[in-house]
């Protein structure tokens, strides 16, 4: 599992342009910045939906305030479905939301959630903060279905 210290692996993510799929490159999207990256098991679930996303949008601008760059939400899900969910979400223009839709992204980070039976290969839920690609701050949900720890209330308390 990737851990403080740690550089973010370089596997490509995607998001949705008007109705293109665009990849992304995450390293140069954070280049020379610090970030907040938190990954969902998954759009439209209950937790993600009602807590975890939800959070991050109430809370972007004070985010900012307190000298993060830019915040990204990454879930193994398709872009198309990420569209949607930040839409209904009100999370465009506050929060990037990043598609890991064969999870080779989550794999890399070892942060796996492999036991959702109808959901198949999720990520885990987490929120790192990473300045200049290197991750200086680290949280993992040890119960995917809960969100303890790694809400943005939970984060602006460390900042």
């Amino acid at each position: 599992m990737i851990k403080i210290g740690d550089t973010l692996p370089d596997i490509p993510l995607y998001t949705l342009k008007g109705s293109t799929i665009k990849k992304v490159g995450l390293s140069s999207l954070i280049k020379g910045k610090k970030v907040i990256l938190f990954a969902v098991p998954g759009a439209f679930t209950p937790t993600c939906s009602k807590i975890h996303l939800p959070s991050f949008v109430r809370q972007a601008d004070a985010l900012k305030a307190k000298g993060i760059d830019e915040i990204f939400c990454i879930a193994v899900n398709d872009p198309y479905v990420l569209d949607v969910w930040g839409k209904v979400a009100h999370a465009i223009g506050k929060i990037t939301l990043l598609s890991d839709g064969r999870g080779e992204f989550t794999k890399a980070m070892g942060l796996v959630l492999d036991n959702l039976p109808l959901l198949g290969l999720r990520s885990k839920r987490y929120v790192a903060i990473v300045e200049n690609g290197i991750v200086t701050s680290l949280q993992v949900e040890s119960d995917a279905t809960k969100c303890t720890i790694t809400c943005a209330e939970d984060i602006i308390k460390n900042l």
